[in-house]
């Protein structure tokens, strides 16, 4: 493996994670949920425990103020409704684009593709077979692999789309690539796409591209319901406006409206993980799962297990715990960090423990593993420790995706100390000379500081050994905790999205519960499902971003009949 493998390229597009607080803190931050309060029937198809209503009765409209007709209707400005959008202005396709805010959803920076022109320049070719496989495996087989067979071999002609409209050239990571990581046989191949960061936004570069082309994103159009007679074709939607209610007739719709990480009855009943295990918002307000619901009213079918997206970021102060401050529909979780809600420290493989002082996981996996780890520790928790040759561990850690980004407020040489400045000052980080002053620090009394201390003498043995008699992780993503000061952090997830959805099949339609189409309706994007379940494969990078842009381009192009 590569030690010294940390470059200006290796964090191309880096400061969405590190540095992106003005979009954060409008894009995600806590936010009211729709909130509802009849999801029996659709809950006890799918054997899932119920403790409220969350999906509700679908809304009786009874007077429009307004009709409209139009040939593909795309419900959603996000990543995949502008990728879908741009693709319809291509074909020339009469269309409509709504979205509920007022301006385009923030784009994800990290985009998957597979065997694109930029591998070709690299010499490197992903085996296709073993990702389809992979993805399976993470998902348990729980998943549709002919629709994650569309993403592979569609994401390069995907790739080649977007640099044309984007005027650049997408760089395809290659650096962390090189090494065994998670303490087992992931296969981690390179495929994560980033644009310069001195590029414009993705989706606001989408929104000028359909603009040129005469179109125009319809905002303040809120999603009511889907129109579908019994088990008839969908033919459109009902959006609530600032003039009332809107009806817009298509011959084709495609939803596109995001997960359902805003909404809090959702994540209650349909992914308690998240609850046990998330300090941090991290994710777009909007994302209220009201096209699942929409989808789930007309009949469709939607995943059977939740697929929360957790990061392992959420920095906490000492003493708290994960899940809500409290049972109310607008609550935010507990982390007061601020920002996008992640901290990017905890990202990186050092020493973790919970609030007995012991480890309890390999700490050199996907970024939810961590997390689901912690939900069964005390408050869901846990605390990461280095020490003053932090940055050379990182270094020497040589992770993949966005979790490079912890190394950038390092790069001009900036000591641990002046780099994480406002969390020493705000207490998220604690600072002590000896371990036994970080174990007061941290809040560690009694039987628990005791272990904390032998588990830091112990975790020295490991490193001196080169080998990790506990969990197995790798010997290069040991490290010593020997020169102060010593340093710890408590930290549970941040939560950016959800990725269970409606059934779709290779071609993006919606399925209903018994596996068949619904005739007219689409999905793409974080909505859409079938192909992951219990977490997100990060390892894979940018997979899911990748198959969203992907997808959207799909639909579109199938609903006119030119696949």
């Amino acid at each position: 493996m590569t030690n010294d493998a940390i470059s200006r390229r290796g964090f191309v597009g880096l400061g969405l994670m590190m540095g992106a607080g003005t979009i954060g803190a409008g894009l995600a931050g806590c936010a009211p949920s729709t909130g509802s309060t009849s999801a029996e029937s659709y809950l006890s198809d799918t054997g899932q425990a119920v403790a409220e209503d969350w999906l509700g009765a679908e809304p009786q409209i009874d007077e429009t103020t307004e009709t409209k007709t139009v040939d593909l209707l795309i419900i959603g400005a996000g990543n995949a409704g502008l990728a879908a959008a741009a693709t319809a202005a291509d074909l020339g396709l009469d269309f409509m684009l709504c979205e509920k805010s007022s301006a385009v959803q923030g784009a994800r920076m990290w985009i998957g593709a597979v065997n694109t022109k930029h591998h070709d320049a690299a010499s490197i070719e992903v085996d296709e077979g073993k990702l389809l496989n992979e993805l399976a495996r993470y998902a348990s087989f729980k998943c549709n692999q002919r629709v994650w067979r569309t993403w592979i071999r569609e994401s390069a002609e995907m790739i080649d789309w977007l640099d044309g409209i984007m005027g650049a050239e997408a760089e395809l990571d290659t650096v962390g690539y090189d090494h065994a990581t998670g303490g087992t046989d992931y296969y981690v191949p390179p495929i994560q796409h980033m644009y310069s960061m001195d590029a414009d936004d993705r989706n606001s570069v989408l929104e000028a591209y359909i603009n040129a082309k005469g179109h125009e994103v319809s905002f303040g159009h809120e999603l009511v319901k889907l129109l579908r007679e019994e088990s008839g074709p969908v033919t459109g939607a009902i959006f609530a406006t600032d003039k009332g209610y809107t009806q817009v007739n298509a011959a084709n719709t495609i939803l596109a409206t995001g997960g359902y990480p805003a909404n809090r009855a959702m994540v209650r009943n349909l992914a308690p993980i998240i609850t046990q295990c998330v300090t941090a918002d991290g994710f777009m307000p909007g994302n209220d799962g009201s096209g699942i619901k929409a989808g789930l009213w007309v009949g469709a079918k939607m995943d059977a297990e939740c697929a929360p997206m957790i990061f392992d970021r959420g920095a906490v102060l000492p003493g708290t715990d994960a899940g809500y401050e409290s049972d109310d529909d607008a609550a935010c979780f507990q982390s007061t960090y601020g920002g996008i809600g992640q901290f990017g420290m905890g990202s990186q493989p050092f020493m973790k423990v919970s609030r007995h002082g012991r480890r309890f996981a390999n700490e050199s996996t996907p970024y939810d593993f961590i997390c689901h780890a912690a939900a069964q520790q005390p408050g869901g928790v846990w605390c990461q420790i280095f020490d003053a040759n932090a940055v050379e561990d990182m270094k020497r850690f040589s992770t993949v995706g966005c979790s490079k980004g912890a190394l950038m407020p390092f790069m001009g040489g900036a000591p641990i100390d002046e780099a994480f400045a406002d969390e020493l000052e705000r207490g998220f980080v604690v600072k002590a000379d000896t371990i036994e002053e970080l174990a007061d620090g941290l809040g560690f009394t009694d039987n628990a500081k005791s272990a904390f201390i032998e588990e830091v003498d112990r975790y020295n043995t490991f490193y001196d050994n080169q080998f990790d008699e506990d969990f197995g992780k790798e010997a290069f993503r040991l490290s010593s905790l020997k020169t102060p000061p010593f340093y710890g952090c408590w930290y549970g997830g941040t939560l950016l999205t959800t990725v269970d959805g409606l059934c779709i099949n290779e071609d993006m339609q919606v399925l209903d519960e018994a596996n068949n189409v619904i005739e007219g309706l689409y999905a793409a994007g974080d909505c859409s499902g079938s192909l992951f379940s219990g977490n997100y494969p990060e390892y894979l990078v940018g997979c899911a971003c990748g198959r969203t842009v992907t997808f959207g381009r799909h639909a579109v192009k199938h609903a006119a009949g030119q696949l």
